[in-house]
């Protein structure tokens, strides 16, 4: 991935098809987010234009088909996601039969950059600092959103770490005792052995 500018939710991403096989990429997306994205075939080293066609498929966290396109030279998909996690885009060549590479642009935008804020703004009818106000009234809610979402994550990291520590000590005091108990019946054991042989 090549991030375009020092957006995160903003990126231009070039990707360089096997002749077999599919190429994905990923991106974390948290819940109730807008994803828009251009995808483009670049045509290179003896492709011809109609047969360079692509097959694009974007699934979720959980693995539920978002978007499915074959044959197509362009696109745009959109989507709101509905899980946190890594959403993957694949794009596969329809043609695997010929020789060269095809490449694919991406135009990634994610929450505040998919917007189509020239639409916001006829609407609403406001430019301006208004229209640039609200632009930053989304970033910050955006950005309270991640940090909720990681304070959530780190709870939930927290409570995993608490409850792996105290079953591993409940596990250690329990193989303690075990090798305890396991030693005192072999001493016992080999008391009554020696004893009946007359050893001791």
């Amino acid at each position: 991935m090549v991030n375009n500018g020092n957006k995160r939710n903003l990126k231009l991403i070039l990707q360089t098809l096997p002749k077999s096989g599919t190429k994905c990429v990923s991106e974390e997306t948290h819940n109730n987010v807008i994803v828009v994205a251009d995808y483009v075939v670049v045509v290179s080293e003896n492709y011809r234009l109609p047969n360079s066609t692509i097959s694009v498929t974007v699934t979720s966290p959980y693995g539920n088909i978002i978007h499915h396109k074959e044959n197509v030279t362009h696109g745009t998909l959109a989507f709101a996601s509905t899980e946190s996690g890594l959403y993957r885009t694949c794009f596969s060549s329809d043609h695997s039969d010929e020789d060269g590479k095809l490449v694919v642009t991406i135009d990634w935008k994610i929450g505040v950059a998919a917007k189509d804020w020239e639409s916001v703004a006829r609407k609403e009818k406001i430019e301006g600092v208004e229209l640039e106000l609200r632009k930053l009234k989304e970033v910050v809610e955006g950005i309270q959103n991640n940090f909720f979402d990681l304070m959530r994550r780190e709870a939930k990291m927290r409570d995993v770490s608490e409850t792996t520590k105290s079953r591993v000590a409940r596990y250690s005091i329990s193989s303690l005792g075990i090798c305890i108990l396991a030693t005192s019946a072999q001493l016992w054991y080999l008391t009554c052995f020696f004893r009946k042989k007359k050893l001791i």
